[in-house]
């Protein structure tokens, strides 16, 4: 994969985790997340910039982003803001 300087917003993330219908831990998503977009891919939101996919999925946690389920979480469309 090649290296870009453009971050990959967040919301990508999420309408991956959406579009897989999938649910994940914590470690199942970061996993998901490096297949994607690469083990050094970097990401953005509407307010930081900057982070890794550990820091990514600490920043959407903390904003209320996933959505518990029996299995661990996942995320639904209404939790991606409709700007970029």
């Amino acid at each position: 994969m090649e290296s870009s300087t453009t971050d990959i917003h967040g919301h990508e993330v999420m309408r991956m985790m959406v579009e897989s219908g999938e649910q994940y831990d914590r470690e199942s998503l970061e996993a998901a997340i490096h297949n994607r977009f690469g083990t050094e891919a970097r990401f953005c939101t509407c307010s930081a910039s900057g982070m890794n996919a550990s820091q990514l999925i600490d920043f959407l946690a903390d904003r209320g982003k996933f959505v518990p389920t029996s299995e661990g979480f996942s995320t639904e469309a209404g939790k991606i803001c409709d700007h970029e």
